[in-house]
């Protein structure tokens, strides 16, 4: 029997460093890479920054895919966004891509900042922090004085 081309016959068999928890600096897909996630049920495509990459799934900061040119026109115009902090289940994934230029085709990567200025990591790093929102609104309010 004779396997296909396109089986990778040469990966070795032993558990991936995010399996295993021992962290591989050549590792291309650790938190805050830049990556194109393909889903499937519904299908869609999302460009973001990596959160967290765990074996139940992809934690990612950023937009769906359709959403991009709207978003770089939001940022170029000075306009406040929030990028969308999301956990898709790993049975959702069917492809995580980094966000590299493909010949002469630049990343998206690239594009955001040929359009705005901004270095994407920046851009989605910067987004607001839910605690300390939570944490402001939490606070007594101050009491007045008659």
């Amino acid at each position: 029997m004779h396997a296909p081309p396109s089986d990778n016959l040469s990966m070795d068999n032993t558990a991936s460093p995010s399996v295993t928890g021992i962290t591989n600096q050549s590792e291309p897909f650790l938190p805050g890479a830049l990556v194109i996630a393909t889903l499937g049920s519904p299908r869609e495509k999302f460009w973001g920054m990596i959160l967290a990459l765990a074996p139940s799934g992809l934690s990612i900061c950023g937009v769906e895919l359709a959403s991009f040119e709207d978003l770089t026109v939001m940022v170029r115009d000075g306009e406040s966004f929030t990028p969308a902090v999301v956990f898709f289940p790993m049975h959702r994934i069917e492809r995580i891509e980094l966000d590299l230029p493909d010949g002469n085709l630049p990343s998206l990567s690239q594009r955001f900042f040929a359009k705005t200025g901004l270095e994407p990591s920046v851009a989605l790093a910067s987004r607001p922090h839910p605690a300390s929102d939570a944490a402001d609104s939490t606070q007594p309010a101050p009491e007045e004085h008659a």
